[in-house]
């Protein structure tokens, strides 16, 4: 049995998704912007903070609970997402200077992924902040899928 969320930060997301990487897309051409702003948990537990709240409709992901695991250094950002039956979800390991495989789960189905950090900017401190990272996902290392772009910004509710 999962214990309730602790609700007491304000969690804004900025998501950007370029679908094509290698040319400056037309505007608004392949390019999916998302933002979203909810309550969740925010901790620092050892030299890593955690950012945890429910996804909603807005994102595609209703009824699953996300985590990201921000190492304070900023080499890593970990994001673990969850579906409402504890089922399989999607488990990213960013990491500067590296690729990392990681399991993706989409609305048709999971896949196996290549992710890269482009850059990861860790500005957070125990009352809160902002985080920015962005990352390429590939499909066999010579197809790219996408760059993602995400700025999450934590905020203590009074």
């Amino acid at each position: 049995m999962s214990r309730p969320l602790k609700e007491d930060y304000i969690i804004r997301i900025k998501s950007r998704i370029e679908q094509r990487v290698e040319e400056p897309a037309e505007t608004g051409e392949k390019e999916e912007c998302v933002e979203l702003m909810t309550r969740g948990e925010f901790t620092l537990r050892g030299s890593s903070y955690y950012i945890t709240y429910k996804e909603t409709e807005t994102t595609g992901y209703e009824g699953c609970t996300t985590t990201l695991k921000i190492a304070a250094d900023g080499s890593r950002v970990a994001m673990l997402r969850f579906g409402k039956n504890g089922g399989a979800g999607t488990q990213l390991l960013i990491e500067k200077g590296r690729r990392n495989l990681c399991h993706y789960e989409t609305g048709y189905g999971s896949l196996t992924l290549g992710v890269t950090a482009d850059e990861i900017l860790c500005d957070l401190t125990e009352k809160g902040g902002t985080v920015r990272f962005a990352y390429l996902l590939d499909a066999d290392s010579a197809e790219m899928v996408s760059r993602n772009r995400l700025e999450v910004t934590v905020t203590h509710v009074n």
